[in-house]
């Protein structure tokens, strides 16, 4: 990994208010019924439960509103709310589950089974949901294989009207055959309006932020073109391996896990002109148009412009892991546990700004970051004892700590001629905001309620993404480019660092601004 030879020195961002100090504002949502089907698997168990249990100890979820899990097995209420408190005893800090609290959110809980694949549990369900004049989610933490299923019966035994949502996970397809053969089955039942495709990584306060810094601020969006910025990284890096996905990810792999999705969104989110408004459909016509904006990778260029990796045994965090193919149980597979991919937005905006995508499994720490490098000065007016500016760059760092950090240069303090520093202007959300930083899903599951669309992904969204992402794939087998060994525990095969060094670039390091 590439960088400055040091640590540079951190400047903590101080708001002065000339008015009364701001806190967050609690805005209670109307109640509502959200039903969230596969209510007692990981998703529900990790995620959807906290979160919900968040807003409601927050004041957010008032009045009748009920949760209600739904799955094959069969179990009381009693059953689902122990099995909900287990896993806010697991999820969640002792001191933020306070007893009163909590026995509140648990008395929202109710459970009723159903089967997809026929007709039991589903008249149940109707006589539960009643007639109440209600928001009704309708939440699918389930396989996509019985996303079809699930909403055919909904309507079938009419419970989806004006107001009912659907919300659904990734995988949307394998590829954009399915995907599209997916969104048709969903239509069947469900306007485009009343889905909500969730991205987790929307939701995320810095990838919020990344929006406010650009269009509320005076100072970036003036700069924010090829004519000062020299390129953009964006690396989701994991330390951990399959845990316990083993099934589902050697048949989808890196590029259909996390760049189909995740990285794409995040891409368009820098990339993205100004909407003409912050509604939905502004937004997300502005990020429909990065996506077609995308130069084309296939057989062609996929060699100089992709990585395809996969991890062996190593060390990581703190011990030796084994290997992909130890891990997966299986004696061979091509399947890659780490892409990197150099993207061009082919517009006049980004015309000549390479966006160096990289993301795997077992690397060398957690991180998840937006890296803008600006261009350097274009004459240095300093003697050489002064050091070499370097160039301005701004992070965005999403996880596991989120924070903004604008790298600049200035003269180091004290007497003995120029010296020049680079320093940063660092944001830390909890440390400045002095409050909880919310898990993105608080903030998703709501505005489904709501029925704000502006963090979700629209059909054609979903289908660009995989019209890009598809001949990439099919690039690969054509030209049989097979994955290159790394040890878990590093930053990926060498043929990665490669990829940008080529340019004259290198990899941000992701140390420098903890």
């Amino acid at each position: 990994m590439g960088g400055a030879p040091h640590r540079p020195a951190r400047i903590h961002v101080i708001s002065r208010c000339t008015g009364p100090v701001m806190t967050s504002q609690i805005i209670p949502v109307e109640p509502f019924d959200y039903i969230v089907f596969g209510g007692t698997g990981d998703l529900a168990e990790r995620k959807l439960i906290p979160a919900l249990y968040h807003r409601s100890s927050d004041g957010q979820i008032v009045g009748a509103s009920r949760i209600i899990g739904a799955a094959r097995g069969e179990m009381s209420d009693d059953d689902f709310r122990d099995f909900a408190r287990k896993a806010l005893e697991a999820h969640i800090k002792p001191e933020e589950l306070k007893p009163e609290l909590l026995d509140d959110f648990l008395g929202r809980l109710h459970y009723v089974s159903v089967d997809a694949k026929s007709e039991r549990g589903w008249e149940t369900l109707r006589q539960l949901l009643g007639d109440e004049p209600r928001v009704r989610a309708f939440y699918l933490a389930v396989g996509p294989s019985i996303f079809g299923d699930i909403a055919a019966r909904l309507g079938e035994h009419g419970m989806i009207r004006e107001d009912s949502r659907l919300v659904i996970e990734k995988p949307i397809g394998n590829d954009l055959a399915s995907a599209h053969a997916l969104n048709v089955a969903i239509g069947k039942h469900f306007r485009e309006e009343q889905v909500f495709r969730i991205d987790h990584y929307l939701g995320k306060e810095t990838v919020q932020n990344l929006m406010a810094l650009r269009f509320a601020n005076a100072l970036y969006e003036p700069l924010w073109k090829s004519s000062h910025i020299d390129h953009v990284q964006i690396t989701v890096a994991e330390s951990l391996g399959l845990e316990g996905r083993a099934g589902y990810y050697d048949k989808s792999g890196a590029i259909r896990d996390m760049v189909q999705n995740h990285i794409l969104q995040l891409l368009c989110l820098v990339a993205m002109e100004p909407p003409a408004s912050m509604d939905a459909d502004s937004v997300r016509d502005e990020k429909l148009k990065v996506l077609r904006a995308l130069r084309r990778i296939d057989a062609s260029n996929v060699a100089e412009m992709t990585v395809r990796g996969q991890y062996s045994a190593g060390a990581s965090n703190g011990g030796a892991v084994r290997g992909y193919l130890e891990e997966l149980e299986s004696g061979s597979s091509d399947t890659e546990t780490f892409v990197a991919i150099k993207a061009e937005v082919e517009n006049w905006r980004w015309a000549g700004v390479p966006f160096y995508l990289r993301t795997g499994k077992r690397l060398a720490q957690r991180v998840s970051e937006i890296v803008i490098q600006f261009k350097p000065v274009p004459h240095n007016v300093f003697n050489a004892d002064a050091g070499r500016p370097i160039a301005n760059r701004l992070v965005l760092r999403l996880q596991p700590d989120e924070a903004v950090s604008q790298m600049i240069m200035i003269k180091d303090p004290g007497p003995g001629g120029m010296r020049l520093r680079e320093v940063a202007l660092d944001m830390s959300f909890a440390e400045h905001f002095h409050v909880r930083s919310p898990d993105a899903y608080e903030r998703l599951l709501l505005d489904v309620v709501r029925g704000n669309q502006t963090l979700f992904m629209r059909r054609d969204e979903v289908e660009a993404a995989w019209q890009w992402v598809d001949p990439i794939i099919s690039a690969w087998h054509e030209t049989g480019q097979r994955c290159k060994k790394y040890t878990a525990g590093t930053w990926g095969p060498s043929a990665a660092i490669a990829l940008i060094e080529r340019d004259g670039r290198t990899w941000h390091e992701e140390e420098s601004i903890d």
